[in-house]
């Protein structure tokens, strides 16, 4: 998750991997970049969230990504 400083234009960044699969193994072709612009924050969206995502795919820096998508929230990973 990437936030961006207050003196930027807002947009909120997310890798998002398969979860059958550890982010630190991912390949770049397995990763999926999610930029929601406007935003500083998603609420709900935290490292370890499973989401479900719809939206137009592009790439970008030779990484697929996806701006604005529609998601749901499918579970949270609680941190103890």
């Amino acid at each position: 998750m990437t936030y961006v400083p207050a003196n930027q234009v807002a947009a909120f960044t997310a890798m998002v991997v398969g979860h059958d699969r550890p982010a630190r193994e991912a390949s770049v072709s397995e990763r999926l970049r999610v930029i929601w612009l406007g935003r500083r924050r998603v609420p709900g969206i935290d490292p370890g969230t499973e989401v479900r995502l719809e939206g137009m795919l592009t790439v970008r820096d030779g990484v697929p990504t996806m701006f604005n998508p529609r998601y749901e929230i499918l579970s949270r990973q609680e941190h103890l």
